[in-house]
C-alpha cells in the first residue's frame, strides 16, 4: 500500500512538474524578450485598436451603421418609439434614434486623445498573464483600469454634443409629444448618461475587435514588436 501511494505521488509530481515547465516554456527567456517588450507590445496593440477601429466610430454613421456598436433606445424609451410610430410619427422616432448615435460619434472624435493618453499610462504588471489570456484579455484589463475616468471625460463631451447635433431639441420635442398623448405615463430619461455608457461600450468593443485580430491573425501583426510579442501566445 505504501509503495502504491509513493508511486502515485511520484507520478503526480512528475506530471505537475511537466505542466509547470510547459508554462515556463511559454514565457520569455532571458536574452529573447523582456517584460518591458511585452508591456510595450500590448500597449501597441491597444493603440492600434484605437487608431484603426475607434477612429471608424468618429465617422458619419460610425455608430449608426455599425451593428456591433449601434446605440439603440433604452428600455424606458422603447414604448415612446412604438407609440409615436403607431400614431404616424415614425420619421420623428427614426431621427431621435439617429441623433443619439450622432452624439456618440461626435463625442468619440473629441475624446479619443484622452483615451490614447490613458493607454500610454498603463503599466502591465501582469503582462504575461494578459498575453496568455483570452482574446480580449488586454481590452478587459484596460476597461477595468480606465472606465471610470473615461466616463467622467466622455459625459460632458456627450452633453455638449447633444446640443451640437441637435439631439436636445429633437428629443425634447419627441418626449413632449409622447407625454402629451392621453393615458401615457410621462418619461424623462437621462439620455446623457445612457449615451455616454453606450459610447464607452462601443469604444471597448472596437478595441477588442482589433486585439482579437492581432492575437489570431499573424498578418495583422504589422510591426516587429507585435510579431515578437504575440508569437509567445501562438
Amino acid at each position: 500500500m505504501i509503495r502504491k501511494l509513493f508511486l502515485v505521488c511520484f507520478i503526480f509530481n512528475l506530471t505537475a512538474c511537466a505542466e509547470l515547465q510547459g508554462v515556463i516554456d511559454q514565457l520569455p527567456q532571458e536574452g529573447t524578450i523582456s517584460n518591458a517588450d511585452i508591456a510595450s507590445g500590448l500597449r501597441q496593440a491597444l493603440d492600434f485598436g484605437i487608431d484603426k477601429q475607434v477612429t471608424k466610430l468618429t465617422q458619419k454613421d460610425g455608430f449608426y451603421r455599425n451593428e456591433l456598436v449601434k446605440i439603440l433606445l433604452p428600455e424606458e424609451l422603447k414604448k415612446v418609439d412604438k407609440t409615436l410610430r403607431d400614431i404616424g410619427l415614425g420619421k420623428l422616432a427614426d431621427e431621435g434614434l439617429k441623433v443619439l448615435n450622432r452624439a456618440a460619434e461626435d463625442a468619440v472624435k473629441e475624446a479619443t486623445p484622452i483615451f490614447v493618453n490613458a493607454v500610454k499610462g498603463i503599466t502591465f504588471d501582469d503582462a504575461k498573464k494578459i498575453l496568455l489570456g483570452n482574446d480580449d484579455a488586454a481590452t478587459q484589463y484596460l476597461t477595468g483600469r480606465t472606465q471610470t475616468a473615461l466616463y467622467d471625460k466622455f459625459n460632458p463631451v456627450i452633453k455638449n454634443s447633444f446640443s451640437k447635433v441637435g439631439a436636445d431639441d429633437i428629443w425634447s420635442n419627441l418626449i413632449t409629444k409622447y407625454n402629451n398623448i392621453p393615458f401615457t405615463k410621462d418619461v424623462n430619461p437621462d439620455l446623457t448618461d445612457y449615451v455616454t455608457s453606450e459610447a464607452l461600450d462601443g469604444v471597448y468593443t472596437m478595441i477588442a475587435v482589433e486585439e482579437k485580430e492581432i492575437r489570431n491573425k499573424i498578418g495583422s501583426r504589422t510591426t516587429d514588436l507585435l510579431k515578437k510579442v504575440f508569437a509567445l501566445q501562438d
